[in-house]
């Protein structure tokens, strides 16, 4: 990506935040462990979510789930994932990134890009980009996002 359009100064504390959720996660050797928080413009934290929370599903599906798709909070919102929103799914009929894509949500924070350990060609942010969301990368928190993954990079992918 040629220009990251610029953090807020609270993206950092829900990202974060985002990243401690993924630590609840059950443990897998077939999926990432991601977390995620949907917060309105105002900063009130709408929702939560974090992988496998419920039977196959993604952080943003579980976040996303648990509110009504014509919330009038979601416009202005931002949505705050430790990894980057999926663009393949085996397990579930919708990607991550279709379901923000058909939300009103049009700003998405994340920590990671997705490595290639299950998929190959994973472009979450491309995708998000093209559907006119803006997304904000904030590399400085990939680490922490990978760390509870570190047994799923062993397998090939990297940071």
């Amino acid at each position: 990506m040629s220009s990251t359009p610029s953090s807020r100064p609270e993206d950092r504390r829900w990202l974060s935040l985002a990243i401690d959720l993924a630590e609840q996660c059950p443990p897998s050797d077939t999926a990432f462990s991601v977390g995620c928080v949907i917060v309105d413009e105002h900063g009130a934290e709408i929702s939560r979510g974090f992988s496998r929370e419920r039977p196959h599903f993604h952080a943003e599906e579980s976040a996303l789930s648990k509110i009504a798709p014509d919330d009038e909070r979601l416009p202005g919102a931002t949505l705050y994932s430790s990894l980057e929103p999926c663009t393949r799914r085996s397990s579930r009929p919708r990607t991550c990134s279709e379901l923000i894509i058909d939300s009103p949500i049009r700003r998405v924070v994340t920590a990671w890009r997705e490595p290639p350990v299950f998929v190959s060609d994973a472009h979450g942010v491309r995708a998000l980009e093209a559907a006119g969301i803006t997304v904000v990368e904030i590399p400085e928190l990939a680490d922490a996002a990978a760390a509870m993954n570190a047994h799923l990079l062993d397998q090939g992918g990297d940071r």
